[in-house]
């Protein structure tokens, strides 16, 4: 009996991926799947070749999943995601002595963003502030922080590059993940007595895979049943899962995207 076979597309957007998708395929041939991985530049290319067809199936950013559900028409499915993309949340953050202490004060201030494509750390927190009637280039300025554009904020190049223009007085507030900001409260990047929380965004999904339109059940059944499967306590998966920052593969889901659909339809980003 020959193995089936998965095209599965990923972007390159670090030295990691490839570790991480090297030790899932040799994972996957144990269960009698070659999985071909294909690696991509950013998530257009990535998006582009989901659609029509050339991969299976794309490790997709939610801007990416989103995207790849209007350009074919809702016809891409999707699939599972990490424990750690469920139910996230973005934050404004301001100086403490700054007099910023709510949505209520941000008119006439500055706010950093990160990347244009960012949904964490623009496109949500945009869509947010204009559900609480407040509305860029009207009520406040957006400075991004362009940092590997296409990458749709696979990293924390724009978010860091804001909080220091915060910590220099250079915007009035900054935007990023709240992971990242316990993660950086605890590694002494960020003083709670300095910097404070101003506001946070509703919850969101982050990462899903995200199939290509007409992809067999099956196919997609046995892709399921082997990443479920994964488990933390094995070494050699527990070397991937730490990399990219899971403990667990999930059931995928949508309802975590709808902040994000009304952001890309609000800025008519696509």
């Amino acid at each position: 009996m020959s193995k089936e076979t998965i095209k599965l597309g990923a972007v390159a957007y670090s030295p990691s991926v490839t570790v991480v998708w090297d030790i899932i395929k040799k994972y996957f041939a144990t269960k009698d799947v070659d999985l071909e991985c294909v690696f991509f530049k950013d998530y257009r290319a990535q998006v582009k070749s989901l659609v029509a067809g050339d991969i299976d199936v794309a490790w997709n950013s939610p801007l990416a999943q989103v995207e790849a559900d209007i350009k074919s028409n809702h016809t891409c499915g999707y699939s599972y995601m990490r424990d750690t993309d469920l139910d996230r949340k973005s934050t404004f953050l301001v100086k403490k002595d700054s007099g910023i202490k709510g949505l209520e004060d941000f008119k006439g201030k500055t706010i950093g963003f990160g990347a244009i494509d960012s949904p964490q750390a623009r496109l949500i927190p945009l869509e947010y502030l204009h559900e609480n009637g407040l509305e860029a280039g009207k009520d406040f300025t957006e400075k991004t922080f362009d940092v590997d554009v296409g990458l749709d904020g696979d990293h924390v190049g724009g978010e860091v590059d804001a909080l220091q223009a915060l910590k220099d007085g250079k915007i009035d507030i900054a935007v990023t993940t709240e992971i990242n900001r316990e993660n950086w409260t605890k590694d002494g990047t960020i003083d709670p007595s300095q910097i404070v929380v101003a506001a946070l965004t509703g919850l969101y999904d982050h990462c899903i895979f995200t199939t290509r339109p007409n992809f067999p059940e099956n196919l997609k059944k046995d892709f399921e049943d082997g990443l479920s499967k994964m488990d933390y306590n094995n070494p050699e998966h527990k070397e991937m899962m730490d990399l990219e920052g899971l403990k667990k593969w999930v059931p995928g889901r949508t309802s975590g995207f709808k902040l994000l659909e009304n952001a890309v339809d609000y800025l008519n980003f696509f």
